[in-house]
């Protein structure tokens, strides 16, 4: 009897490793597209690398810094799939419009993403920060106002485009086009808040979030509450009634 329960326990041990195991690989699978392009391609984004700098910090100026426009200030971290792990040496290139709504001033090669272009590299902490102006809508349009992003990451031969980063209060920015976004690296979806004289975003970027051929993927999905890196919708309530009838008022906490 004391020998059954003895090989018992000892199937039973068998078994809880090969479940552990199974956890464990259903978390982060790694795989090989050697002969696939990360992210399929992306019209523009290899000019990045014309007049890149040599040594790039993780916090940039852009040169529309002194220019006329709404000051913004785009952060965050640079994170792995998981959303959690931050990552370092990642090179994020931005180009945008100006206050009028033009890619403008632009020279050469680089002409059509103008002259408000940069470059940052994550720190060891993944962080990255941007201080540019808020791009202007294009003109005579309604598509929203947006800051095009493409990623360099050092294990991956090729770049590849993130959603561009769009203004929550941006009043092009209708649901439906809200909709059709792909999340390709989270949420580009800012809201902006007001630090003195100029706005501030938080965005992190998931390296590898819905961006197609990429080399690692995570199984094992939520099953309750958001996706890592979904847009979580936020509401700005306003007087209903009263002498402040329509103005805007502090959410309840």
């Amino acid at each position: 009897m004391k020998r059954i329960l003895n090989i018992g326990l000892f199937f039973l041990f068998l078994i809880s490793l090969t479940n552990c195991n199974s956890q464990t690989k259903k978390e982060e699978i790694s795989t090989k597209n050697n002969n696939k392009i990360v992210g399929d391609g992306c019209d523009g984004c290899e000019l990045m690398y014309v007049g890149m700098p040599k040594n790039i910090q993780s916090v940039d100026t852009s040169s529309a810094w002194n220019e006329k426009g709404q000051r913004l200030l785009v952060t965050g971290k640079i994170l792995k799939l998981d959303g959690i792990t931050p990552v370092n040496n990642v090179i994020v290139y931005y180009w945008q419009t100006d206050n009028n709504g033009y890619y403008s001033k632009g020279k050469g090669k680089t002409k059509k993403h103008g002259h408000i272009r940069g470059w940052v590299k994550s720190d060891k902490q993944g962080n990255y920060s941007i201080y540019t102006i808020r791009p202007a809508n294009y003109p005579n349009s309604d598509i929203p106002a947006h800051i095009h992003l493409s990623i360099k990451e050092p294990e991956i031969d090729n770049e590849y485009y993130t959603d561009n980063l769009v203004f929550a209060d941006d009043i092009t920015l209708t649901s439906n086009k809200r909709k059709k976004f792909k999340n390709r690296g989270g949420s580009g979806v800012l809201r902006v808040l007001i630090d003195k004289e100029m706005q501030v975003a938080e965005h992190n970027i998931i390296l590898g979030l819905n961006i197609p051929n990429y080399p690692t993927y995570i199984s094992n999905r939520i099953e309750s509450g958001r996706e890592i890196g979904e847009e979580a919708p936020s509401f700005t309530p306003i007087h209903a009634w009263g002498p402040d009838k329509g103005k805007k008022t502090c959410p309840v906490w």
